[in-house]
């Protein structure tokens, strides 16, 4: 696109905010990801948030703010269940999906009547909104399709010279992004699983899973929520999921078989279980008995594969209870089609 893309520190956000309030785009640190924000109010500037990432316009946007009234001033009736869901979670890694108002453009929402918003913990996103005094949309700050970023240099490996800024707030927290809750209907729906648990979700009020989140989403429906119609989060390398409790033998069998063919082969595991894999490169996730460390190196670590030029990546599936839910969201779209199960 042409434009040169500048590094600010968190002591240049007054320069930043000036970049948003005159329509450009920015990326920013959050707790969760990177994200590229834009004025949401402002229907060009939220255009050229999908142009800079090549993503599909039917695929939403999530509005972040600074404070509730900024959020009740983009929305209309808010259940009060949903008002709980605020005052436990927020500022924090969980979006609201609520009626949206006539001042949210139909593109931030891909044109359905609903807008996701969300207050994040990140102190420099937050005095970012608060000194551009605009809602930002903001998705991850990636090519559509790509890992998402984690770091400033993965943002600029990704976007450079297709935006005008990005804030160099150092390595982000969760490493994945923000729950997702559709509170239009009752029971709430989980349309993404993130740093904020169902389980979490569900000592307030029973929330259901939706089919989405398996990467069932029905043909032909719109989705709600960002990460649920595309394939995401992938290397160059072919990402191969392998479910069911004992995968190593599967595993094994699979890279031997494609490096044989001369192909690359890399294994993405718990730490602990990377020794079985010694004759292929070996990407530790960290502790199988901490999920926040695998959840932080995630997308890290995808993007490593490329870095090892990888043409294969088979990766050790984990419980889908707490966190892990969100890690195999995330790895079931990046595997896409590339599913296994490992006999037991």
């Amino acid at each position: 696109m042409g434009m040169k893309t500048i590094v600010l520190q968190p002591e240049e956000l007054d320069q930043a905010a000036a970049f948003l309030q005159a329509g450009a785009c920015v990326a920013f640190p959050t707790e969760t990801v990177y994200g590229l924000g834009a004025n949401a109010l402002d229907a060009q500037a939220v255009a050229s948030i999908f142009a800079a990432k090549g993503r599909p316009q039917d695929n939403p946007l999530i509005v972040h703010c600074c404070s509730e009234a900024q959020v009740l001033d983009l929305v209309g009736e808010v259940h009060p269940t949903a008002r709980e869901l605020m005052q436990k979670f927020w500022p924090g890694p969980l979006t609201l999906v609520l009626p949206r108002t006539a001042k949210i453009p139909p593109v931030v929402s891909a044109g359905l009547d609903t807008v996701a918003v969300r207050i994040p913990s990140h102190p420099v996103a937050l005095r970012l909104i608060e000194l551009s005094g605009l809602p930002l949309a903001a998705p991850s700050a990636n090519l559509s399709g790509r890992p998402s970023p984690t770091t400033a240099a993965h943002v600029l490996a990704d976007l450079d010279g297709r935006i005008r800024a990005i804030v160099d707030g150092g390595e982000t927290g969760w490493g994945v992004e923000s729950t997702v809750v559709d509170c239009t209907a009752l029971p709430f729906r989980l349309l993404r699983p993130g740093g904020v648990t169902l389980e979490e979700l569900q000592t307030v009020t029973p929330v259901e899973v939706d089919p989405g989140v398996y990467g069932q989403l029905q043909p032909g429906s719109p989705p709600r929520s960002p990460g649920m119609k595309y394939r995401h989060y992938s290397p160059n390398a072919k990402v191969v999921l392998v479910l069911g409790d004992r995968p190593e033998e599967r595993i094994l069998a699979e890279g031997q078989k494609h490096a044989a063919q001369g192909r690359r082969v890399g294994v993405m595991a718990p730490t602990e279980h990377c020794p079985r894999y010694s004759e292929f490169a070996t990407l530790p996730m960290g502790s199988v008995s901490n999920l926040q460390e695998i959840s932080a190196n995630l997308y890290r670590l995808l993007r490593e594969a490329d870095a090892l030029e990888l043409d294969v990546l088979f990766v050790e599936s984990l419980p889908e209870t707490g966190l892990g839910m969100a890690i195999m969201n995330r790895l079931r779209r990046a595997a896409g089609d590339n599913i296994i199960w490992a006999e037991n």
